[in-house]
């Protein structure tokens, strides 16, 4: 797995690349040293479906189930989602900015969007992820870690934590982190 001088994965299989239009620039010379990881699912516990990526695409028909009321006019985007076979689907550029943390705050610093890239795993907080998921998530942290100074992950629910779960409990951080080789000071203190 690589990445063009841009930060999209180069294609090969099960790598899909689906541009969205909710990004925009980072904050000029901002360095990206920080991994969240995530999960969604739309609707909630439904997978395989295309929902999470049509969201991405501001093209989710939200007549195709009452729960999407919930994100009607939502702008948000993530760089990648891993789904439950392992394949990647890339919305947002590396070096540029994706919607995906919102409100947040990381190490004293507001604002994540600015120096973070995004993993969403499709999933839920209480549903465990599969194999594939893992394999490929570290797989990425890899392929991320040599273009960028990636220096700590984080869940989303670490870095906005009034207001999130995700990954959840079923996220096994352990495991990803032997899987990845983070050192022990990059992660959570509830991972070590």
């Amino acid at each position: 797995m690589k990445l063009d001088a841009h930060g999209w994965l180069l294609l090969e299989d099960g790598i899909t690349l689906a541009p969205s239009p909710n990004f925009d620039a980072r904050p000029e010379g901002e360095e990206i040293s920080l991994l969240v990881v995530h999960n969604i699912s739309l609707p909630p516990g439904q997978f395989l479906n295309g929902y999470a990526s049509d969201l991405f695409l501001n093209r989710l028909d939200v007549s195709a189930h009452s729960w999407f009321a919930n994100v009607i006019g939502l702008r948000v985007s993530a760089h990648f989602l891993i789904d439950r076979n392992g394949d990647i689907a890339q919305f947002v550029a590396c070096d540029q900015r994706a919607w995906h943390a919102g409100v947040s705050n990381f190490a004293g610093r507001e604002r994540c969007n600015d120096f973070s890239i995004g993993v969403e795993l499709e999933g839920t907080d209480d549903v465990p992820f599969t194999e594939a998921q893992y394999d490929r998530l570290a797989e990425l942290t890899d392929c991320l870690r040599k273009h960028y100074p990636l220096r700590a992950v984080r869940g989303h629910s670490h870095i906005a934590p009034t207001r999130k779960t995700d990954p959840g409990p079923c996220f096994d951080w352990r495991r990803y982190a032997r899987m990845a080789a983070w050192p022990p000071a990059a992660l959570p203190d509830d991972a070590a």
